[in-house]
């Protein structure tokens, strides 16, 4: 292969049907809201802001990468993988949260929607792939803020070495590997923020040892911007590629674009209003935001508060991303945060109280109190009726 990126479409040009992810299965947790939003391929569009940061990046390894060989970019690989693959395959613990229904979304028993594009590192490893790039939607059930969605995009880096490698410059694999990874993402980050203050965080990641953050000083505040390691040898050992050494990294997609934007609420990106999707156009991006016109807000629309107070089940099997996920199938895109405000727990029966706070508010248009009020009295019910607590 020559130098330069070399492009690679799964076959799934077809979509992801009904019968892809509602099924039968006593496990299965996709809703409707979440179907909607399957496979919509923000990240494949040029002028949209998160397809725009995907070519920035992919542009960085074109024109910087290490070596002669081409990373190869992949975007299209489908949403619905084995919970081997989205687990397993990465070494995430059998007892780990991130596998419960709470935080994944389940199609079956042995099939989820990927909560990270690393479901697919493994695969592509055993195909022959030694550098290249996945961007792709990925999938976790989560509060609801102006900075938290149930989907979102991540790209995905990976850099095989062979054994010549390091033996030509007199370094052990894992100095190779880490030395080269910090390199190339301190290169990544000034392509994408300009001239910044960062630093290197000990972090922790099943899937790779030593495991890094790589954080930038931004508007004075210190923000993380990646995660990096040198991957677990068991991993390559899987590939049948046990003699090499690799490193991988990951990234979010919409936490950048919010933050080299200034988009103020990731309900934005998946908007069609067109006074946001004019805003941006492919080509326009510049390092640091220097000289490049930043997102201009049209929302001066005003919120709507409704509580509603609850005493939970006494089976503990209240969850507030259960919660989030039930208000955001009944409100869709018109709630924007879900906050805990009050709890206690009564002395004698033992009984806790939750008390939340629903903000309503329109991206695009002025709420009326008659569409917030039955969009509160659904919630409601449902609160009785599926999460079996007792309004107050």
């Amino acid at each position: 292969m020559g130098a330069g990126l070399l492009s690679c479409s799964a076959p799934s040009e077809v979509g992801v049907l009904a019968a892809d992810v509602f099924t039968t299965d006593p496990k299965n947790n996709v809703t409707e809201y979440i179907f909607e939003r399957l496979d919509k391929g923000l990240h494949r569009s040029p002028d949209h802001p998160l397809g725009i940061l995907k070519s920035v990046i992919e542009e960085y390894f074109r024109v910087h990468q290490q070596t002669g060989e081409a990373f190869t970019t992949l975007d299209n690989l489908p949403p619905v993988v084995t919970t081997y693959a989205n687990f397993d395959s990465v070494l995430v613990p059998p007892d780990h949260v991130s596998r419960s229904t709470n935080d994944t979304y389940y199609v079956t028993e042995d099939k989820v929607l990927r909560c990270h594009t690393s479901a697919h590192q493994l695969e592509l490893l055993k195909n022959g792939y030694r550098q290249f790039l996945v961007t792709g939607d990925v999938y976790r059930r989560d509060s609801i803020d102006a900075t938290h969605y149930p989907v979102f995009h991540q790209v995905e880096g990976v850099r095989v070495f062979e054994p010549h490698e390091w033996e030509s410059c007199d370094l052990t694999s894992l100095e190779l590997a880490s030395s080269e990874l910090k390199k190339t993402l301190e290169g990544l980050v000034r392509h994408l923020f300009g001239d910044c203050e960062m630093r290197w965080v000990d972090a922790y990641f099943p899937f790779t040892e030593p495991s890094y953050e790589l954080e930038i000083c931004f508007k004075n505040e210190w923000l993380e911007v990646l995660g990096c390691g040198v991957m677990q040898p068991s991993i390559l050992e899987e590939a049948s590629i046990g003699h090499c050494r690799a490193w991988a990294f990951g990234l979010g997609l919409e936490r950048l674009a919010m933050i080299l934007f200034d988009i103020p609420d990731i309900r934005l990106f998946w908007t069609s209003d067109p006074r946001f999707s004019q805003q941006f156009k492919a080509g326009m991006f510049r390092a640091g935001g220097v000289g490049m016109k930043k997102f201009s807000s049209y929302s001066k629309y005003p919120p709507c508060y409704k509580d509603a107070s609850f005493w939970l089940p006494e089976d503990n099997s209240f969850t507030e991303n259960t919660l989030c996920e039930l208000v955001r199938d009944a409100a869709g895109s018109l709630v924007e945060e879900v906050k805990l405000i009050d709890e206690f727990t009564n002395s004698k029966t033992g009984r806790t109280s939750h008390c939340y706070r629903f903000v309503y508010r329109s991206m695009d248009r002025s709420l009326t109190d008659e569409e917030v009020n039955e969009l509160q009295t659904a919630v409601r019910r449902r609160l009785e009726t599926e999460l079996r607590v007792t309004l107050r």
